[in-house]
């Protein structure tokens, strides 16, 4: 699978002194490549507790983008899913321990426990204080005497670094850590596995199914169940968290795994804040990227009950940036529209034959939405069947208040629909040409006449022509040939449709920026949806 790295070899240090080099001069590394991969703060002059995480790396922005203020000293970064290696946490450790000494934040993963373990205990002898916690977090697996450590960790990341950066002392910070611990609880799901830089990605997830419960280094879930949208994905996740969040007021973290699209997770954010479930849950860090698994399709949610105590700590400032911070759990703000905006509503008025051949046209839209969304893909982004779907569909529910006995006034209508329900270019070149259209029957012009008055004004507006590689080269001979008969409109516009298959170079729309092998032999997608329409009113 194509990657966007160099080595293999050189992953993890390439994205070290990447992340460091962009940091505006706040974060640091040892010097010790290959094999010593430290990040700490540059600012750090050992007075306070220091605070160090790491592990293997792959997670980001875990572990390294959470040093500064507010948050780590340090973090030990491993090879891709390996733990750093002994004499790595020890010069992490050394590097950054002052007389207040050093906590450590250690993964309930073996490598990692007994890396960081003997670590500390090389550093005691040394004569620095250094204390150690676990964390594990996971509730995948409930019978498991060493659950795993996942993105739970970053609550404990977040309270002993405030309390760190407040001044307290070890013991302090090494207690608040231990009850963030006890009191955390993480659950995953996700759609594919993740892929392993220089590798092929694992086909182990089917179509239609999600892995429940999965870890982070892309260990296979605890069961694979239907996956239908992300209202029931969420749903199931929150269930699997409700002994946790009965009661009591609580914060999540609603984490990106890393190939998880931010729509998505805006989308996963809205099921999460409106599902009764959730009720307890006043508090969000995110949506976002902050404990991934590469490029797994995936999220997980962490809570954690909100105390007077720790919640000042999880509200506290931080200097890092892939910290989003902690906010409230609101309802919608909606605003009004201005004044202006929204158009005078014509009078509604039946024709059964109009409404019949409307909702036919609409009804064959939105069946060829599979087929256009393909056409495009060819020459586009994939979504020409989708846009004219959701025009379709919307139309087709407006029907009831529509004009339908007054042409002039019914054109004028599909206008003001299309301009607020049909998205992308088309929507609004549409919108234009039915809105001039009904201008041209408003000052006598025939339909047929009145149509072309449409076309006329979309190439002045769009400026596309006959030839360029659009809905034009399916719509204009079509309603030229129009006054012939609906057979013969519909003869040219499928002889328009079939020709743009030869035209390589297109002069508009998005296909103009599309290589000329790209839309050889293929359709224009919207001059196909004119000529299907054509052939539909034939």
């Amino acid at each position: 699978m194509s990657q966007f790295i160099n080595t293999k070899e050189n992953l993890v240090t390439d994205a070290v002194d990447g992340l460091i080099k962009s940091s505006g001069g706040s974060l640091a590394r040892l010097d010790g490549y290959p094999h010593i991969k430290v990040v700490c703060r540059a600012d750090w002059d050992k007075s306070k507790v220091a605070l160090i995480s790491g592990g293997g790396s792959g997670h980001e922005p875990a572990h390294a983008g959470f040093v500064g203020r507010g948050m780590l000293t340090a973090a030990v970064c491993g090879e891709v899913f390996a733990s750093p290696s002994v004499d790595a946490v020890l010069a992490g450790i050394l590097a950054v321990t002052g007389d207040a000494g050093c906590l450590l934040i250690v993964k309930n993963y073996t490598g990692d426990r007994l890396n960081f373990g003997l670590a500390a205990e090389r550093a005691r002898a040394f004569g620095l204080k250094v204390s150690m916690v676990v964390v594990g977090d996971d509730i995948a697996l409930p019978d498991l005497p060493q659950p795993r450590g996942v993105a739970g960790t970053l609550f404990v990341h977040k309270i002993a670094g405030a309390l760190a950066e407040q001044g307290a002392d070890l013991d302090t910070v090494q207690a608040a850590a231990q009850q963030t611990i006890e009191a955390a609880a993480s659950i995953g799901m996700s759609l594919d596995t993740c892929t392993m830089p220089g590798s092929e990605k694992e086909d182990r997830i089917p179509a239609g199914k999600a892995e429940l419960g999965l870890g982070i280094h892309g260990e296979a879930g605890v069961e694979q169940v239907v996956h239908q949208n992300a209202a029931q994905a969420m749903d199931m996740m929150l269930g699997k968290l409700e002994p946790q969040i009965s009661k009591d007021t609580h914060a999540v973290i609603l984490n990106n795994l890393g190939g998880t699209t931010p729509l998505e997770m805006s989308v996963l954010a809205q099921e999460l804040a409106s599902n009764p479930k959730a009720v307890n849950i006043k508090y969000i860090v995110g949506p976002g990227a902050m404990m991934t698994a590469l490029d797994m399709h995936g999220f997980s949610l962490s809570v954690l009950p909100v105390t007077p105590d720790n919640e000042p700590l999880l509200l506290s400032d931080v200097g890092v940036a892939a910290w989003p911070g902690m906010k409230k759990i609101g309802p919608v703000a909606v605003q009004p529209l201005p004044d202006g905006l929204s158009p005078i509503q014509p009078i509604a008025s039946e024709n059964p034959k109009v409404r019949a051949l409307i909702e036919e046209i609409c009804d064959l839209l939105i069946a060829s939405e599979d087929d256009l969304n393909a056409l495009d893909a060819k020459s586009g982004d994939g979504d020409t069947g989708s846009t004219l779907t959701t025009a379709a569909q919307a139309l087709k529910t407006s029907l009831d208040r529509m004009p339908l006995a007054d042409l002039t006034q019914l054109f004028r209508a599909i206008s003001n629909e299309l301009s607020q329900t049909m998205g992308g270019s088309s929507g609004i070149i549409l919108s234009i040409f039915f809105g001039a259209t009904g201008d041209a029957c408003a000052n006598g012009k025939p339909t047929a006449a009145a149509l072309l008055a449409g076309l006329e004004r979309i190439s002045e507006v769009g400026g596309a022509q006959a030839g360029d590689r659009t809905m034009i080269d399916a719509l204009e001979p079509a309603l030229k040939a129009l006054p012939n008969g609906l057979a013969a409109a519909a003869q040219a516009a499928r002889k328009g449709a079939d020709d743009t298959a030869s035209i390589g170079r297109a002069k508009a729309g998005r296909s103009s920026y599309v290589p000329e092998e790209n839309l050889l032999g293929h359709n224009d997608p919207g001059a196909e949806a004119v000529a299907r329409l054509f052939e539909k009113l034939a």
